[in-house]
């Protein structure tokens, strides 16, 4: 299964700062370690071009050129840097990367992304650029140079609504927009999705299961995708420090393997990006993460079996 990164590009954070960035070469070191299966890629730098399909092409310029607005430097949470717009670049990149390998394996993600509080002007959140908007806009574009209108399903997972892809998508009947979340927890002012599930604090694996369950049914009814684009955060976990959610490992399992199921049982691609995730405990947002690969690995073999 083919695994988009740029694990190297490690933002130079002040001391005490709250984004755990080691996560993502931690867990480079535990699917290396435990998912032989797993073929990393060095994810590529999105281009003006392709960003510009999301966001507006200032905004761009002033991540490229370090002229960003403090006020929206304090929104994105991070100081900026070479690095950081770098890093922020190849995270849409890799999502990009993921899209393209899974039309043709299945299945295909990436270590990091999920940045979904970005919206076409600036970002938020520790999120820069809206990878999951971007990817989106330019399979459809690519898939247009050959006469076919792709459809795409953003089911975000993450346990903050994704209020910059619910901005970017408004009032566009080409991507469906569903997200599930803590009702009361960030972003506190929420755009409304093509489908919003707002969850109530203290929500354990049974309620979240059944949401979903009712989520992914109305989204049939409402939509004919080509392509999933899914945010599997991991911030839902009883050990998130921000998620305010009740899931157990085996809750956050049984999430990722009914998304993934959903989609193979319709033949759909899915590209996938790991989003939140903020433990007590770092090892436990990492663990949480690895459990989403073992699963994407067993429907990514699946998908290779499947007849064509």
């Amino acid at each position: 299964m083919q695994v988009f990164h740029a694990s190297q590009f490690v933002l130079p954070l002040p001391t005490g700062h709250r984004f755990p960035m080691a996560k993502y070469q931690l867990l480079r070191e535990r699917l290396e370690a435990e998912l032989p299966g797993v073929r990393f890629m060095p994810a590529p730098p999105a281009s003006d071009g392709e960003l510009a399909l999301a966001h507006a092409p200032a905004y761009i310029q002033a991540i490229s050129g370090g002229t960003v607005e403090p006020a929206i430097l304090r929104e994105i949470g991070f100081p900026w840097s070479p690095a950081m717009a770098e890093r922020a670049r190849r995270s849409v990149g890799a999502t990009i990367g993921a899209c393209r390998v899974a039309f043709r394996e299945g299945v295909a993600g990436q270590i990091a992304g999920g940045t979904h509080h970005a919206d076409a002007a600036r970002g938020g959140g520790f999120c820069v650029f809206n990878d999951a908007a971007v990817a989106a806009r330019l399979m459809q574009a690519e898939q247009a140079r050959s006469g076919g209108r792709l459809r795409v399903a953003i089911v975000d997972l993450d346990v903050h609504q994704g209020n910059g892809t619910a901005r970017i998508f408004r009032g566009d009947d080409s991507v469906f927009t569903l997200s599930l979340h803590g009702g009361r927890n960030f972003p506190f002012r929420k755009e409304p999705s093509d489908l919003d599930v707002d969850l109530p604090d203290g929500c354990g694996d049974d309620a979240y299961l059944q949401a979903l369950e009712g989520a992914l049914a109305e989204l049939d009814r409402r939509f004919d995708a080509g392509l999933v684009i899914y945010l599997a955060g991991a911030d839902p976990h009883e050990g998130d420090r921000l998620g305010r959610l009740k899931l157990t490992w085996d809750g956050l399992e049984a999430r990722d393997r009914r998304v993934f199921d959903w989609a193979w049982e319709r033949g759909l691609p899915l590209a996938f990006a790991m989003a939140g995730g903020y433990g007590r405990r770092l090892e436990d947002t990492v663990q949480a993460q690895v459990n989403t690969f073992r699963v994407a690995m067993q429907y990514w073999t699946r998908w290779q079996n499947r007849p064509r």
